[in-house]
């Protein structure tokens, strides 16, 4: 069973959520928040598998209730997907730097909020090869102008397959497709994600995705 918190301020919108995700067999709703405070202590109460996350929230936002929930030993298998009401929102990218596992517009198609929260809770990230470009490709250039890139020795931790590896998956390619574009097979590919992300202390993709950009090994453009 895969259990759920959903944060947002919004009483009506929380049900909606709550009544398309407790009608599935294997999804249920074991908490809800109206701001990021209560969000936290929810999810510390309940140890939920993925929580649904708005941004904008009084008080404590859904960016720094993301960072607290990712930076909290107990919820390290507590994956949080970001809520948003547009795909290019400012902040997507602070909070996949933050901890988050991707993120999902809020008039997503029912179907797809069911397939993105199966995903994210069987250890994938939400990030479509398109929302890589669109949304990442562009916020990580402009922090790129702000901050510095990643120390070498983090990169010098990794096998020049396991470098090729992180390139591909900030591409936003999946396992298999990873192994078809190197010619290995999927299970090799998916031994070097997660090598990878041992080594660069990365909770999921989405971590390896923005380390990839911050690190240099690939900037917004090349993927065009």
């Amino acid at each position: 069973m895969i259990t759920v918190l959903l944060a947002d301020d919004q009483a009506l919108l929380r049900a909606g959520f709550r009544a398309l995700l407790n009608a599935e067999p294997d999804i249920t709703v074991v908490a809800e928040a109206a701001d990021g405070l209560e969000a936290v202590r929810q999810a510390q109460q309940t140890h939920p598998d993925v929580v649904l996350m708005d941004i904008r929230m009084p008080g404590v936002d859904g960016l720094e209730a993301t960072k607290r929930i990712a930076a909290d030993p107990g919820l390290s298998e507590t994956r949080v997907v970001i809520l948003t009401t547009f795909e290019l929102d400012e902040y997507v990218f602070e909070a996949l730097r933050g901890g988050a596992s991707g993120f999902l517009v809020k008039d997503t198609e029912p179907v797809e909020l069911l397939r993105g929260i199966r995903a994210v809770a069987a250890g994938d990230a939400l990030l479509s090869p398109s929302v890589t470009r669109r949304v990442i490709g562009e916020f990580a250039g402009i922090q790129a102008q702000s901050r510095p890139a990643a120390p070498p020795a983090l990169l010098d931790a990794l096998t020049d397959r396991e470098r090729e590896v992180l390139v591909l998956v900030a591409e936003g390619l999946s396992n298999d497709e990873i192994a078809a574009r190197l010619v290995i097979s999927p299970a090799t590919a998916k031994t070097h994600v997660s090598r990878s992300m041992i080594k660069l202390a990365a909770r999921d993709r989405a971590q390896l995705v923005v380390f990839a950009y911050e690190a240099g090994l690939i900037r917004p453009g090349w993927l065009a």
